[in-house]
């Protein structure tokens, strides 16, 4: 059974009026590519996972990183799947459908030199996912991280259970707000483990 964890440290830097809510530089934490910063998107249609919790969350899923096929969805800046390739993973898909947040990925890629081991493509997530069948990937591990308050995580998880493309083993990430519920299961999806950290919520599913 999932035990929900607390933590009750300074919570991330929420939205100010007319301010960035995360313009700092990201970095990568650990892996080949250790002490990288990362290219910001700037602007308030962006919420890039802070350093603390992407550390925690990698910590969490530990050795299962390492030759992990990787999907990031509502990809962002691509931080969550860059910081799996630096750590061991052997390929990362980035889906995004902003074309300024896509060319960022891609210069993040590029300047890490881990274009050989990834993809990046234009697409709206709640459109579904059986898209990716095509590809013949099987994922080890999902990111998502999508706008909050807006049941997206409860959606995204329906088209992840209903499509083939996930290994049998998978590990599924979904960073929310704390006023967001989400399921504690979803076809073959089970909640297994569950982190708050100030206002955000990240929620751990597996098969």
């Amino acid at each position: 059974m999932w035990k929900k964890r607390v933590f009750t440290a300074a919570a991330p830097r929420l939205f100010v009026a007319g301010c960035d809510r995360e313009t700092r530089s990201l970095r990568i934490i650990a892996g080949s590519r250790k002490g990288h910063k990362l290219h910001p998107i700037k602007g308030l249609a962006i919420r890039p996972t802070t350093d603390r919790i992407r550390e925690s969350i990698f910590n969490i899923l530990g050795n299962v990183v390492i030759d992990a096929v990787v999907l990031d969805l509502y990809a962002g800046t691509g931080g969550m799947g860059i910081e799996a390739l630096s750590r061991g993973a052997a390929f990362a898909l980035f889906v995004e459908k902003s074309s300024y947040s896509l060319k960022t990925i891609t210069r993040n890629l590029g300047h890490l030199k881990l274009t050989n081991h990834s993809r990046v493509a234009k697409r709206d997530v709640l459109k579904g996912l059986s898209w990716l069948e095509t590809l013949a990937h099987r994922f080890n591990i999902v990111f998502m991280d999508p706008p909050y308050e807006k049941n997206y995580v409860a959606k995204t998880l329906s088209f992840l259970s209903q499509a083939d493309i996930l290994s049998s083993e998978p590990r599924i990430i979904a960073e929310h707000s704390v006023k967001e519920a989400v399921p504690e299961s979803i076809g073959d999806l089970v909640l297994y483990d569950q982190r708050t950290y100030g206002k955000i919520i990240v929620s751990f599913y597996e098969r």
